[in-house]
């Protein structure tokens, strides 16, 4: 009896711990923050400054894998005159953790391309900053690191 007093005790402290660790059902916050960051990169590999400038904020501050610093204006300009040329900008998973009128969104991406006639793979965590305004979110800060090849 006592042996089965036991093992039911572990069973329901074990199911309420397993439980306890499953995920969180995504946000629509979440999830409206993760389609943004999708369709920031969509527009970054095409190179479409003016669908980027709607998912940027004004005061936008922009940290690149390489430590450029720029604002909204510079940024929008590097996407359509940089040496480099993607061809696939996406993410490996997105984490967002949203704080009411703010968010921030972590993760790793990955772009391939050409840069001066020769292919690259870079491969960086980033994180981003949003606000929500006027009933729409857009990045107020971003940051990215470059992963080295190992």
């Amino acid at each position: 009896m006592k042996t089965a007093c036991a093992f039911l005790s572990f069973a329901i402290v074990l199911s309420a711990t397993l439980f306890a660790q499953e995920k969180s059902p995504s946000t629509g916050d979440e999830i409206q923050i993760q389609q943004l960051e999708r369709a920031w990169n969509q527009a970054e590999a095409r190179r479409d400054a003016t669908a980027i400038s709607s998912i940027v904020a004004d005061s936008l501050t922009y940290i690149d894998y390489d430590g450029t610093l720029m604002n909204k204006p510079e940024y929008l300009h590097s996407v359509t005159k940089s040496d480099l040329e993607p061809d696939h900008l996406f993410d490996e998973g997105v984490s967002v953790r949203v704080f009411g009128n703010a968010a921030v969104a972590t993760g790793i991406y990955r772009e391939t391309g050409v840069a001066k006639g020769k292919p690259y793979t870079h491969r960086a965590r980033f994180t981003d900053t949003w606000i929500k305004q006027n009933a729409a979110w857009q990045c107020i800060a971003s940051q990215s690191t470059l992963i080295p090849n190992k």
